[in-house]
């Protein structure tokens, strides 16, 4: 645990931690502290009180002392250099026909260092103007380009709900906000409508998205079965600011009857539970199916009167094609039958296929000969070729 005191530079900026180092402002107080740019000047936001070492980045920077009357008057006086500054940007920005929006200016409270907030759609080249703004301030510069959002924070303006934007009047950080949030508190999709001054979705959607899914998780989805006091029935609408429900209930007259419930008085139905009556049930498929490959009972048996042989066709089986060995299963194969080689021969492989042997006869797959017409003369005897053998292993 660490005593600290929280210290803010900007108006609805982030909050950052200091160790007291003896020196106990209160909140409200101007104060001098040490960064990592040097001093500057902020104001005290939260007294002093003990945190939790993960909650601090280590070592914490101290603060020097509580701001004086000069303090202050320097304060002011960078306020109004910067809208100098910003001005000079203005008109440098334009000479060197840079595509990029000068957002805000701020001096640091030693006036060492000019930092320039910038928006752009992509990269920009902007060397020659650092150049430029160097030599009229004769101090350090450095530009930011910042986002959207962070635009916003800087320049503030009014919501749709006729108040300052959040961003500009209190929230520190930016919270994560997606689309789902807005589909589950059923709100217009329509991008005017959930977008702020920046054009993103508005971070208000994230206040009561924890309510959301605290109560959503406590009953199913619509269209899901629920018990209710009355019987089962089906969701059609869950309203979470009230925590009630919407549930269709068959009637005893086969009628359908929407009747409202608290939360509390319903449940998830059980193994045991019967499902509910649905007003459109669900239409089964009506493809026809594949019959049956066992006989119908009207098809006549074997032997019975009326049944009929039908032909059988006959069947060749398909030859596999030589499969090919690699170096290592040839030698291994080659050992096995004594020297012999394993690829077959062509006029072997010629058989197998049913072509045509020696002797004339034409060989089924199965190794069956066929007689020659009678009075077709006889082939010529096809010249024996001989088997080649591939050297021996220990050759």
């Amino acid at each position: 645990m660490a005593t600290v005191i929280g210290v803010r530079f900007k108006k609805a900026g982030k909050v950052y931690y200091f160790d007291p180092s003896g020196i106990w402002p209160r909140p409200g107080d101007s104060v001098i502290v040490e960064t990592a740019r040097g001093m500057e000047f902020g104001e005290v936001v939260t007294g002093s009180r003990s945190v939790n070492d993960a909650q601090i980045v280590t070592p914490l920077k101290k603060v020097i002392r509580i701001a004086t009357e000069e303090d202050i008057r320097r304060a002011e006086t960078n306020e109004s250099r910067e809208k100098e500054a910003f001005r000079v940007c203005q008109e440098k920005i334009a000479k060197h026909k840079l595509d990029m929006k000068l957002v805000s200016v701020e001096y640091t409270f030693d006036s060492s260092k000019i930092i320039f907030y910038f928006t752009a759609n992509g990269r920009v080249d902007f060397r020659e103007l650092v150049k430029d703004l160097a030599s009229v301030f004769k101090i350090r510069i450095e530009l930011r380009q910042i986002g959207v959002r962070d635009e916003a924070k800087m320049l503030g303006g009014l919501g749709s709900c006729g108040r300052p934007i959040c961003c500009g009047a209190f929230l520190g950080d930016f919270q994560p906000v997606s689309i789902k949030m807005a589909k589950e508190q059923n709100l217009s999709l329509n991008p005017t409508k959930i977008s702020g001054q920046c054009g993103r979705l508005m971070c208000c959607l994230k206040y009561e998205q924890d309510n959301y899914d605290a109560v959503l998780k406590r009953v199913p989805r619509v269209g899901k079965d629920i018990i209710t006091p009355d019987g089962v029935g089906v969701i059609t609408e869950i309203n979470v600011i009230k925590e009630r429900i919407k549930v269709r209930i068959r009637q005893e007259d086969d009628s359908f009857d929407v009747r409202e419930y608290a939360i509390d008085d319903v449940r998830r139905p059980g193994p045991g539970d019967a499902a509910a009556v649905r007003e459109n049930p669900r239409q089964q498929d009506k493809r026809p199916r594949k019959p049956a490959p066992a006989e119908s009972a009207d098809k006549p048996q074997e032997g019975e009167e009326g049944a009929e042989e039908s032909p059988k066709r006959r069947r060749y089986p398909h030859q596999k094609a030589p499969k090919n060995l690699s170096t290592d299963q040839f030698f291994e194969k080659l050992k096995e039958n004594g020297g012999v080689t394993p690829v077959q021969g062509k006029s072997e492989h010629r058989r197998r296929r049913g072509g045509r042997g020696r002797g004339g006869q034409a060989q089924g797959a199965e190794g069956q000969q066929f007689p020659r017409a009678e009075g077709a003369p006889a082939p010529a005897e096809a010249p024996q070729q001989e088997t080649q053998t591939a050297p021996s292993a220990d050759a």
